[in-house]
């Protein structure tokens, strides 16, 4: 079943439609609502290798739903520390739990001042009307 649309006052957003929980110097990341929304039912996320980095505003991976491919964009730049297994082995998860179990990647933050640059969430809620 699908998630109802919220969008946490606690995470960060980045205008690609994803999310970051910022914990010290490490970061869980995934997609926003709306992007699981637009998608529709997840079916294959290709992640990368634990241990590789991510560059904000670059691809990082694709997921795959019933109606497209679509890539992943970090939201902050890092060491990728953990790849959501239970993502990858039950993709429809982000679709059920965006925010919770649906998480993609951990990372450790290689720059902690690109966190400012995010959106708050009445900024993302924001630009979703504008869009």
């Amino acid at each position: 079943m699908a998630a109802e649309e919220s969008y946490p006052g606690e995470l960060k957003y980045h205008p690609e439609h994803d999310w970051a929980r910022i914990e010290g110097d490490e970061a869980t990341v995934g997609v926003t609502w709306f992007a699981q929304d637009a998608l529709g039912e997840l079916v294959h996320f290709e992640p990368p290798e634990a241990g590789a980095t991510v560059a904000k505003d670059s691809t990082y991976g694709e997921v795959e739903s019933v109606k497209a491919v679509s890539d992943v964009v970090a939201p902050l730049s890092g060491e990728i520390l953990e790849v959501n297994q239970k993502v990858v082995d039950a993709p429809e998860t982000v679709n059920e739990d965006p925010y919770g179990e649906g998480w993609l990647l951990r990372i450790r933050l290689s720059d902690p001042a690109e966190v400012e640059a995010l959106l708050e969430q009445n900024a993302y809620e924001q630009l979703l009307k504008d869009s």
